[in-house]
């Protein structure tokens, strides 16, 4: 049909807008741009956030989209001074709408080209630099003259020491958000200025800090404060705790997860005192849960995580009668779990939305059955472990939780095909994790992809039962399917993989240890599923050259690929790596037709976009320092391999 006589052309802009703010998921997005050339150019007025793939195109991409205020780049980690001083240079028209920057893993960005993007975008109310190791005080003095800042990420900024926090609080008073995890340089002194200086912080994140008791006697006088993290927090003891018990009047929400100085009756003095708190994290914190009364005062608590904790019947009685507006509790590997406990605790929180009983493994179908009984709307339901369960459990959830979205049943031995027919009849189904339940085959698949149309992720790890015909059904029948996990399932071959390349939406893979998969499999996935992203091929040592041709002609979105143990040779892997501009992440251990020489040539060639490589430990001293230098200049980390080298070792010494 011609374009100009297409039916769309007839609705007005005003209609084709109400459609496209309708919208939510990236698939309803293209096909809505494919649809007419009218459409696509309301898409791209539409558009307010550009995530961007490769940085050269990015001056193109910001005149396609003009209304773009929110700038994504953590994609592209060969962003630099150079190439920010570069782009300013040519066009800087775009930098007074965005209003949103994500600089994630930027490794290449100092405070000269920082500095120059924050004083040309002037309207910055969000700036994302977290996992850009080589930050510290200076960039973050450079982030300072963001006066208008109200969010900033700086999760894993190693070098940001009191000194840069400082600056940021002086120049940023208006900041609202704040994410310092894994600044290991940062003190009780800075946060102590953080809170003389940023009166309208709201949500604080200082996870795995070096902090005491002073922080938090600090922290507990910001009165707008809502939510606050501090998991990992090893020095904070009870009195630290007793301070925000007796502070922070608008606090919501408090994460002391792994805090393992402190002791539950810390966890009451602030029960007590926080009674507006709507969502409690406490898991691997206490050795035995106290029982709490107080819990009486909590109205508002909707997420409660308790993970690792000791409890009894009495204690998840005394909850669900007190908590009737808990949505979410957390019981992953809580000792004393039962069936009684449970079903004193669903008979009254029949509003809960999401549980995880990971690793309770005394639980029964009795306890399921009451779950499915009392919360008609559950919608994630984790059980991995729980081996006593049977698919008189899955009947069960079948039959009455129609809206379940995401359930782990991972290492649930008592799983079986006829579980998974009655589980197929929740048609919300998105997620369903069923890795080392050695019953499930093909049949219990075809009955998941009969109903589940919605299914975005599977996991079959280690389904030994699950070969090529499961896979048939599930790309005829699961064509929403994003993830994929197939590991050690030694069943499945070429045929089956080739059936995967049906599922456009496909964009991660987990395929290790497939020994009768070979090159035309995935040529076959490789050709059709141009969406992939990530792929480990882990130990597919049975597949040639004409595969990874094939990976290296189709599989441009690739972003991390685990290529151990695969048999690709030099020339190949030149190609491969040269081809995947997207690259971030590679594993490349024990390539046993890959030479130093051609390993070194396959590293030159990527153009040092990688941020992440795993090579084994001896190939190490046999690469030029050229290269090793050049790459820890781009902010690229390298892990190494030694499971090849200890055995090596060994032997030497007992020689000797």
């Amino acid at each position: 049909m011609d374009d100009n006589s297409s039916p769309f052309n007839l609705l007005t802009d005003d209609l084709a807008f109400k459609i496209l703010h309708s919208l939510t998921d990236a698939s309803d997005f293209r096909s809505f741009r494919s649809a007419c050339k009218n459409f696509r150019r309301l898409e791209s007025l539409h558009r307010t956030h550009l995530r961007v793939l490769r940085p050269e195109f990015l001056l193109t991409l910001l005149s396609k989209f003009p209304n773009t205020t929110s700038l994504d780049l953590s994609a592209c980690p060969c962003v630099d001074d150079a190439f920010v001083i570069h782009s300013l240079s040519i066009s800087s028209g775009w930098t007074y709408r965005i209003s949103r920057l994500n600089l994630s893993r930027c490794v290449g960005l100092r405070s000269p080209g920082l500095e120059m993007l924050v004083r040309c975008c002037r309207s910055l109310e969000s700036v994302d630099v977290s996992y850009s190791c080589g930050l510290g005080d200076l960039e973050a003095a450079a982030l300072s003259g963001a006066m208008g800042l109200k969010e900033l990420n700086l999760d894993k900024c190693l070098n940001v020491s009191d000194v840069g926090l400082a600056k940021i609080a002086i120049g940023c008073p208006k900041l609202e958000r704040l994410s310092l995890k894994w600044c290991f340089e940062i003190t009780d002194i800075g946060v102590e200025f953080l809170s003389k200086k940023c009166d309208e912080l709201r949500n604080l994140d200082i996870s795995f800090l070096k902090v005491t008791r002073e922080s938090l006697r600090w922290i507990s006088r910001m009165e707008k404060l809502e939510v606050l993290q501090i998991v990992g927090c090893g020095l904070v003891d009870d009195v630290g705790l007793h301070y925000l018990g007796k502070g922070c009047p608008s606090l919501q929400v408090l994460d002391i997860s792994r805090c393992d100085k402190l002791s539950s009756s810390a966890l009451v003095s602030v029960i007590e005192s926080q009674h507006q708190l709507s969502q409690l994290h406490a898991s691997y914190c206490f050795v035995d849960l106290p029982v709490l009364h107080q819990f009486k005062d909590l109205k508002n608590l909707k997420r409660l995580n308790i993970g690792a904790a000791l409890v009894s019947d009495f204690k998840l009685k005394i909850i669900g009668e007190n908590c009737l507006s808990l949505a979410e509790i957390g019981l992953g590997k809580c000792r004393g779990v039962t069936d009684v406990g449970i079903m004193q605790l669903v008979a009254r929180c029949v509003d809960l939305k999401a549980l995880d009983l990971t690793c309770c493994g005394d639980l029964t179908d009795l306890a399921i059955l009451a779950i499915a009984s009392s919360c008609r709307g559950l919608a994630c339901l984790k059980l991995e472990c729980c081996n006593l369960l049977s698919e008189t459990s899955l009947e069960s959830l079948g039959s009455k939780c129609s809206l379940l979205q995401e359930i782990d049943l991972t290492d649930c031995s008592g799983v079986n095909d006829m579980g998974l027919k009655y589980l197929s009849k929740c048609w919300n189904l998105s997620s369903l994790k069923l890795g080392l339940c050695i019953d499930v085959s093909d049949k219990g698949l075809q009955y998941i992809a009969l109903n589940c149309k919605k299914l975005r992720e599977l996991d079959l790890y280690r389904c030994t039962g699950v070969g090529d015909d499961g896979l048939v059904a599930l790309s005829n029948g699961c064509k929403s399917l994003k993830r994929l996990i197939l590991s050690y399932c030694h069943l499945v071959t070429d045929r089956g993989l080739g059936c995967l390349g049906l599922l456009d939406e496909l964009s991660d893979v987990e395929m290790r240890s497939l020994p009768n998969v070979r090159g035309s499999g995935l040529r076959k996935l490789a050709s059709g599923c141009l969406r992939l992203a990530e792929l480990d091929l882990k130990h597919c040592g049975n597949i040639d050259d004409s595969g990874f041709w094939a990976l290296a002609c189709y599989a441009k979105n690739l972003q991390q690929i685990n290529l151990s143990g695969c048999g690709i040779s030099d020339a190949v892997l030149c190609v491969l790596l040269g081809n995947l501009t997207r690259l971030q992440d590679a594993k490349l251990v024990n390539l046993r037709n890959v030479s130093v020489n051609g390993m070194e040539m396959g590293l030159r060639v990527c153009g040092f976009r990688v941020k992440k490589l795993k090579l084994v430990a001896h190939i190490g001293p046999l690469l030029s320092p050229q290269l090793g230098s050049k790459l820890y200049e781009q902010g690229c980390r390298i892990r190494w391999d030694y499971t090849k080298v200890e055995p090596l070792i060994m032997a030497l010494c007992s020689n000797h």
